[in-house]
């Protein structure tokens, strides 16, 4: 596929093939003729759970390649940029939604976040592999029940939410990569919604400081806080969040430097060069020059 001047970016209801007046949520079969639909690489600004049952291939979500082993589960969170090679026989069902939509009805605004699979402490995303019989049949159960729910002229919006619930509260007791590594409480939380901010401000290019303020801490408890459960500063994950995303933007996109640097808000060239070059040992003409090659 031919670079384009931009990564594109999904909404909800351009994602979805069967989107029903702009609503808040989709569930639907993900096969070969839904795969291929789609531009890859790319983001989006909602939440996806893509269960897989046949197929073989690829999932690449960042900067992390997954091997495709049905059944298994995926779990993308909004801003993550991804792409998948897979088989034409490849099938399954994905859901997808906002964070709006999950809330209704929830007191607590951190629901979403307390689930292990989204902005995960690790900044990885590997699948869940369903390995019991009995939760494959239950889960997909649950994935078709949405399905033709949400293909139903007069669909029960409660339902579907139900159903949502349902599912990842299932899949979140599967789900042990970072549960069982990483302690939970106020710390954790902070450093969930220090990644979701950044996500959604990375092109900003705001500082320590900054983020402190949006989530009402001092930046020193802020550093403090990653620093014991991720092994990173603050400081430190905002710059590699920013190289991920300048090598993206090099390899994956025609803007030139002058774009690319001013796109996420460096004060100069010449400073957006001298950044990249401490990190990765190269400039970034000469990085995009090789990865060409």
């Amino acid at each position: 596929m031919p670079k384009s001047n931009s990564l594109p970016i999904y909404s909800l209801q351009s994602f979805s093939k069967k989107d029903k007046g702009g609503r808040a949520f989709q569930a639907e079969v993900f096969d070969a003729n839904r795969h291929f639909a789609v531009r890859y690489p790319h983001r989006h600004d909602f939440f996806e759970v893509l269960y897989l049952k046949q197929g073989s291939g690829y999932h690449i979500i960042d900067s992390n390649k997954y091997e495709i082993k049905p059944p298994c589960v995926f779990f993308m969170s909004p801003g993550q940029a991804h792409r998948l090679e897979l088989s034409h026989d490849i099938d399954g069902f994905i859901y997808i939604f906002t964070s709006e939509f999950y809330q209704l009805g929830k007191s607590n605004e951190n629901s979403l976040l307390e689930l292990p699979f989204f902005f995960t402490l690790q900044q990885t995303n590997p699948p869940l592999i369903i390995n019991s019989p009995s939760d494959k049949t239950f889960i997909e159960s649950l994935f078709v029940k949405a399905t033709l729910e949400a293909l139903k002229t007069d669909y029960s919006t409660s339902l579907m939410h139900a159903y949502l619930n349902l599912i990842l509260a299932y899949l979140a007791q599967l789900y042990t990569v970072e549960s069982t590594t990483m302690p939970k409480g106020k710390g954790h939380l902070l450093v969930k919604k220090f990644y979701q901010l950044i996500e959604e401000n990375y092109q900003n290019n705001y500082n320590v400081n900054q983020y402190a303020e949006m989530l009402h801490v001092s930046p020193t408890y802020l550093t403090q806080t990653t620093k014991s459960l991720t092994g990173k500063t603050s400081n430190e994950i905002l710059h590699d969040k920013l190289i991920l995303e300048i090598k993206r933007l090099l390899t994956q996109t025609t803007l030139d430097i002058q774009e690319i640097s001013a796109m996420l808000n460096f004060t100069d060239q010449s400073y957006f060069t001298k950044f990249f070059k401490k990190a990765t040992g190269e400039t970034p003409l000469k990085f995009r020059n090789l990865t060409q090659e």
